[in-house]
């Protein structure tokens, strides 16, 4: 028997780097996916054909999950797929850069909605279901290790994801009693699209590297390893953290 066996999984923002790492390693462990992006391209239909190849189902819903509306149906449409959903793991994010005077309403609405209000609401609509279900689940939150880091010129960012900290701890707390279990993965550097500027500019990565205990870049699949481990029963009595995965960043960065 797999490890998800019989399950279903949604992944946000999973066309590409973590999101589609943790989909493929979902997939690889049993699960069958559904995976979300703001437009069905062909990096979606290759991760359709991918996870057909594993001998599992995938299904692909266009939602933007910055809007309440969208996220809600988004939820619900999963379910309806196959009838159940028992894994939501909330990676969709943005991050905008700019000083904080600089920082327009529209930007930071953007960022909030997307990496906080989206994952509220989501949230809570799986909530809803597995109470009318009278069904467990498990919620992964992808934070960020700006959760417990600073991160001058993203204040809107940091902001986000410390509140996904706070939501993430709330939660677990509120939803344990319905067999609800809710944590957060931070990852920190990570060789994705997102930082292919960082990593072809040798003075940038550098600078990054040096706060690094283990001097390299984390890949994709060092996070979906962490989900696919917090979505499991190995992670039964598991609810309420985060987890780093950041090579040593965020306590060699806090002593010095």
């Amino acid at each position: 028997m797999t490890r998800f066996e019989n399950k279903v999984a949604l992944v946000t923002g999973s066309s590409q780097g973590i999101g589609a790492a943790c989909a493929l390693r979902l997939a690889a462990d049993g699960a069958d996916v559904i995976l979300n992006g703001r437009t069905l391209d062909e990096r979606g239909e290759d991760l359709i054909k991918e996870i057909n190849d594993m001998g599992r189902k995938a299904h692909f819903l266009v939602a933007d999950v910055s809007q309440t509306s969208n996220v809600v149906k988004m939820v619900n449409d999963a379910i309806a797929v196959w009838g159940q959903l028992d894994i939501l793991v909330n990676n969709a994010g943005v991050e905008k850069n700019n000083d904080f005077w600089n920082v327009t309403e529209e930007e930071y609405d953007l960022v909030m909605d997307t990496n906080l209000k989206g994952i509220f609401f989501g949230i809570q609509a799986f909530v809803k279901y597995c109470m009318a279900q009278k069904r467990g689940g498990v919620v992964i939150n992808m934070s960020s290790v700006h959760e417990e880091i600073i991160f001058p010129h993203f204040a809107a960012y940091c902001a986000s994801k410390g509140g996904l900290k706070m939501l993430t701890r709330n939660l677990a707390t509120e939803l344990a009693p319905l067999n609800i279990r809710v944590n957060n993965v931070a990852p920190g550097a990570i060789a994705t699209p997102i930082n292919k500027k960082l990593m072809e500019t040798p003075e940038l990565l550098n600078n990054v590297l040096e706060n690094i205990p283990m001097r390299k870049l984390g890949e994709p699949e060092d996070v979906a390893a962490l989900v696919a481990f917090l979505a499991s029963n190995d992670a039964k009595y598991v609810t309420g953290s985060t987890y780093f995965v950041d090579g040593g960043l965020t306590y060699h960065y806090e002593e010095q």
